[in-house]
């Protein structure tokens, strides 16, 4: 009897049809997951709504698939909010969501949209078009607020704890933005942050661990350990033991009144809010990034090595570093 033998036929794979023969009813779908997974990381309804309608604008504005836009779309429609009289910190966030989107595509739905569209994704935001990290408040334009200022600051926001309407947000804010100062997290690496994150027992201090630090030249979250310096550790501590509990059981440090994670557009919206009720004049207001700015200056004044503010601030280089650093007018003669 003959060996039976296998034979391998050319031929290729079964042929599939296509997965959506409408692109924007395909867009639509992809949307709704790229929702829900901002839901599954716990951001608040409110954050939610906010950035969907900053996506659709966007999307609306570039009048095509997201798998079919060009370098020249997004320069397209940068430019007409310049023309319109957008704030440069407008024009980066239509920016930053849809590359956000994208790179959501990219990882999830990539196969999908190859199969069905015959595109193979390839991000139009270059390094022409990137949204550059300098904005209403560059640090090329404004100088970090000062110890003294930033003292006046958190004690006003003391005081307000006494008499706020709601002890636990007013609180919360407190240790909030004691976090975003001492430890030079961004607004989002605060918001990420969870209460296991917390390691009072590490090193002298106590240490954050920054679990979704910024990456860059798309290397993804760079995680890293930042000290918790200037009595921050006394701070947590009491946020823990004391108003944390006040707000929903959730892993979530600094939440919101529902248990989810604020995001950093909230957490720039409240800080704009209790500059309003300080009552300061507008040259004396900082946002939250010149905090990030003031604790890189100030430790630098005080003589800590740009190396290590460097890594404390999570940089790729110390030459971002140096961006950061505004030293003040008598720097020198202090020194």
């Amino acid at each position: 009897m003959a060996e039976a033998r296998l034979q391998v036929i050319a031929g290729g794979a079964v042929p599939q049809e296509p997965l959506a023969t409408d692109p924007w009813q395909f867009q639509a779908a992809c949307v709704d997951a790229f929702v829900a997974s901002w839901r599954a990381r716990g951001f608040s309804p409110v954050t939610i709504d906010n950035d969907v309608g900053l996506l659709e604008r966007t999307l609306a504005a570039l009048g095509r698939p997201a798998w079919e836009v060009t370098p020249e779309d997004i320069d397209r429609v940068v430019g007409d909010l310049g023309v319109r009289g957008r704030a440069t910190s407008t024009r980066r966030e239509y920016v930053q969501i849809f590359k956000g989107f994208h790179r959501f595509l990219q990882a999830r739905k990539a196969v999908e949209i190859e199969a069905a569209f015959g595109v193979r994704l390839v991000c139009p935001v270059d390094e022409f078009n990137a949204s550059r990290h300098v904005g209403d408040d560059s640090p090329a334009l404004l100088p970090p607020p000062t110890p003294e200022r930033v003292t006046e600051f958190f004690d006003f926001m003391k005081q307000r704890i006494a008499t706020a309407r709601k002890y636990g947000p007013a609180a919360r804010d407190y240790a909030m933005f004691r976090t975003l100062y001492h430890a030079g997290l961004r607004s989002e690496e605060a918001s990420l942050l969870e209460k296991p994150d917390l390691h009072f027992t590490r090193g002298p201090f106590g240490k954050l661990h920054v679990r979704f630090g910024k990456g860059a030249h798309t290397s993804g979250p760079r995680p890293r350990w930042v000290p918790m310096l200037d009595g921050l550790d006394l701070v947590l501590r009491w946020f823990l033991e004391d108003v944390r509990p006040k707000f929903p059981d959730s892993p979530v440090l600094f939440a919101d009144e529902s248990g989810g994670s604020l995001h950093r557009g909230t957490i720039r919206n409240r800080l704009r809010y209790l500059m309003e009720l300080e009552g300061r004049p507008a040259s004396e207001r900082f946002s939250p990034h010149a905090l990030r700015r003031a604790c890189a200056t100030h430790n630098y004044e005080r003589g800590v090595d740009l190396v290590a503010i460097q890594q404390m601030l999570g940089h790729w280089t110390v030459s971002s570093t140096m961006r950061y650093v505004r030293p003040s007018a008598t720097f020198i003669e202090d020194a």
